[in-house]
């Protein structure tokens, strides 16, 4: 399976509490909930097809506790999120948490980078990872992830826990696969691993004379 990290993100790259109030408020967090004035249907449709990919998900403690207190809790069969999210295998990453009962969960034990190698190795789509701020930073300084699909909403917010800090991980390369936008301006992009770095100039004659001959001015 490849593992896909989904996250949703301010301009500035914050990640934290996009849900609520009191989904997160360390470092005195007073922004929660800044995600809610932007959903709308299209948001929900991709939410809908995406985890309609995955064969699994791979959760931090934060995020596994909010969404074990709110799925189990729905039950209509025709909710396609909800099906997916009680039912697929759920692996959880946590150093304090001594049992998990949520149907289908596993605790992930020892050492987290090797057994979500093991994972990866399985046959499958998408092992997802959703929210999770602190598993993430793990993932990318391990290089785990395969996959980024990024939302990025139009707001601003200056400060809070960002996916990608200073030293997260080692530097790599990645391709746009895939690009959409919703009615309310969010951006979602899904970037693949592309291999490392590359370097060079720009010159700016150069550049210049290269771009006159592919364009044909």
């Amino acid at each position: 399976m490849k593992l896909l990290v989904t996250t949703f993100l301010s301009l500035d790259g914050v990640m934290q509490a996009p849900g609520g109030p009191d989904e997160d408020r360390e470092g005195g967090f007073d922004h929660g909930g800044w995600l809610a004035p932007f959903a709308d249907e299209d948001m929900m449709r991709f939410v809908v097809e995406w985890i309609g990919q995955a064969d699994g998900f791979l959760l931090g403690r934060k995020t596994y506790e909010i969404f074990a207190a709110h799925w189990p809790r729905m039950t209509d069969p025709a909710d396609l999120v909800a099906r997916a999210l009680n039912t697929l295998p759920k692996y959880v990453a946590s150093r304090t948490l001594d049992r998990v009962e949520w149907n289908n969960s596993t605790l992930l034990q020892g050492d987290v980078a090797s057994e979500i190698r093991k994972l990866k190795d399985r046959p499958g789509r998408e092992l997802q990872v959703h929210g999770s701020g602190g598993l993430a930073q793990t993932l990318i300084g391990n290089d785990l992830v395969d996959e980024y699909r990024l939302w990025s909403f139009p707001v601003v917010l200056g400060r809070g826990k960002r996916l990608f800090g200073s030293g997260t991980g080692p530097a790599a390369t990645f391709r746009l696969v895939d690009s959409r936008t919703t009615s309310t301006g969010v951006a979602i992009h899904t970037y693949a691993r592309a291999g490392d770095v590359q370097h060079g100039s720009v010159e700016a004659t150069e550049w210049r004379e290269k771009f006159q001959h592919k364009s044909g001015a």
